[in-house]
């Protein structure tokens, strides 16, 4: 028996299709071989395989299908598949996040210029080929200035730069990891936040305000929501995040932007068509009431409206990646009454999914997941994606009760290293 809608998924993790089946919505997910878990098959009409960052690829598996019985939308939650899922958007005349959108997003120089064309968020930057281009850039800016990949993600390969030696090793890092565009920005000071949007038929909706605690080498290795920091600039982040989102043309879909609190106002620093990452939707879930992995599916196909009001906090989340030192795993002790629940990742294993068990977890109020084991070896914190050694999620009457109890877990969790 079919659905009444039908929508192909590209990429991601199962959280945005689990009750597809029971919404009426037959999923088609495209992905690789061995790149997801087979539970996300439950929830699925079918997956079919191609390189989800290809859109020509991602073509032709699903004209055809599209022939047969015609997709009402063509999605993606996965930063590799914007442009590519953009690319199949335009080419069926779906509605949805277009191939420019997307490329606007992930590619840093063209959204600061986006942003100048529009007057909005001023901030000085340049688009640099050459050591040379990076000295001349902070000269003219006078300070420090941040040197990274137009499409990066992750905090991967963020160089602040202070001196010529800054610039000559920046950029022989940023060669050896064959970066194609380096982007070069004035370093904005001040607190990161992050707004979580929704969108439909160009109405934008600000949901859910993060703040985040992070190393010095900007990864970020806790959120929480509601942001402490953000309340006083509250106002100006729920106006600037629309006009952000019109400059770009993206009209529909979840949206994840990062604001630095400067002395000058809230400034952008990157935007992105997909739901945020370390379990974002999850917190806003907790703390503001509405489903972002439910209404992924469900606004866009017109099962729920979206609301015509950003909701009032009523209560607080967080989420913490445990960070012990690098080095190899000599034991992992838990004290009792660290959680609620702690899930251990089978030695071995290798979760295809950022923060595994999370869905098991909604009802819990403090849950953990210990991702290594005794042999396995912690990597140095150098970008986001080496948070692999677990984490804790924690709901509390508001941020601070939220982070408090994941600062409690974390502290009767040991890591013993050698």
């Amino acid at each position: 028996m079919t659905g009444k809608y039908r929508v192909a998924v590209i990429g991601g993790r199962p959280a945005p299709v689990t009750g597809a089946r029971e919404l009426g919505i037959d999923v088609v997910l495209v992905h690789e071989k061995g790149a997801y878990e087979e539970s996300v098959l439950q929830h699925c009409e079918r997956v079919v395989h191609a390189p989800i960052a290809d859109g020509q690829a991602l073509l032709d598996v699903l004209k055809p299908l599209h022939a047969e019985r015609p997709f009402d939308r063509v999605l993606t939650t996965t930063e590799p598949a914007g442009e590519s899922t953009g690319f199949v958007v335009d080419s069926l005349g779906l509605p949805g996040v277009t191939e420019a959108a997307a490329r606007a997003l992930k590619d840093k120089v063209v959204m600061r210029q986006v942003l100048d064309e529009h007057g909005l968020s001023p901030v000085r930057y340049r688009h640099v080929t050459s050591v040379e281009d990076i000295e001349r850039f902070r000269a003219e800016v006078g300070d420090r200035i941040i040197v990274k990949p137009a499409d990066g993600v992750a905090s991967l390969h963020i160089h602040p730069i202070d001196s010529a030696d800054d610039a000559e090793r920046a950029w022989r890092a940023l060669q050896g990891a064959e970066v194609a565009t380096v982007i070069a920005e004035e370093f904005l000071e001040g607190p990161v936040v992050s707004v979580d949007s929704f969108s439909y038929a160009g109405r934008h909706l600000p949901i859910g305000y993060s703040e985040y605690r992070m190393n010095d080498r900007y990864v970020e290795w806790e959120v929480s929501t509601p942001s402490r920091v953000a309340v006083p600039h509250l106002d100006a982040l729920f106006e600037l995040t629309p006009r952000l989102l019109n400059a770009v043309g993206l009209t529909e879909g979840p949206s994840h932007s990062e604001f630095v609190l400067t002395d000058k106002g809230p400034r952008v620093l990157e935007s992105h068509a997909r739901l945020a990452g370390s379990g974002a939707p999850e917190l806003v879930r907790r703390a503001f009431g509405l489903n972002l992995n439910r209404m992924f599916l469900t606004v866009p196909l017109g099962i729920d409206e979206l609301p015509e009001h950003s909701p009032a906090p009523r209560g607080g989340a967080a989420v913490r990646f445990f960070t012990p030192e690098p080095g190899t795993v000599e034991s992992v002790e838990v004290e009792d009454g660290a959680a609620d629940a702690v899930r251990t990742v089978p030695k071995g294993e290798t979760p295809l999914v950022f923060l595994p068990y999370l869905d098991e977890f909604t009802d819990l109020e403090v849950a953990a997941v210990i991702g290594k084991s005794t042999g396995d070896v912690v990597p140095p914190l150098l970008t986001v994606a080496d948070c692999v050694s677990g984490y804790v999620i924690a709901s509390g009457t508001d941020a601070v009760d939220a982070v408090a109890k994941c600062d409690r877990a974390n502290d009767m969790i040991h890591f013993r290293m050698r």
